[in-house]
C-alpha cells in the first residue's frame, strides 16, 4: 500500500499538476508531473473516469495502478507529485501491460533511470 505521505488527496494538488505539470501520453494512461520541494517524498494520484467502466472496473484499475506505482516507489525522484490519468482501454488491459506503461512512462519523464544493460 502507498503510505499516506506517497498519496495526493487535495483537489488543488490533483488541479496543481494537472494546470502546471509536464505530461507524457501512452496508448493507456497520462503520466503529469509537477517539482516540488526536492527534499519531499514522491507523491501520486489516479484518476479513472466513468468513461473506464463501470465502478468494479475502475476500482481494478485503482488498484493495478497503485500496484505498479509500489513496484518503482523507491527508485522515484524525490520532490514530484504524480497524477496517472486512465485512458479507454486500460479496463481491458492486463497487469503486466499496465505495469510496463507504467514503467515506461516514468522512464520517459526521468522520475526514475533507465535499467543497467546486461552485458
Amino acid at each position: 500500500m502507498l503510505g499516506a505521505a506517497n498519496r495526493l488527496k487535495d483537489r488543488a494538488d490533483f488541479s496543481a499538476v494537472r494546470e502546471r505539470g509536464q505530461r507524457w501520453r501512452s496508448d493507456l494512461l497520462i503520466l503529469n508531473a509537477l517539482r516540488r520541494a526536492p527534499d519531499d517524498p514522491a507523491r501520486f494520484g489516479f484518476v479513472v473516469s466513468r468513461r473506464i467502466g463501470k465502478a468494479v472496473v475502475r476500482n481494478r484499475v485503482k488498484r493495478r495502478l497503485r500496484a505498479a506505482i509500489r513496484r518503482h516507489v523507491a527508485d522515484i525522484t524525490r520532490g514530484y507529485d504524480v497524477v496517472l490519468i486512465a485512458r479507454p482501454g486500460i479496463g481491458e488491459a492486463s497487469f503486466a501491460a499496465i505495469a510496463e506503461t507504467v514503467a515506461g512512462l516514468l522512464r520517459q519523464s526521468r522520475l526514475i533511470s533507465d535499467p543497467p544493460e546486461v552485458s
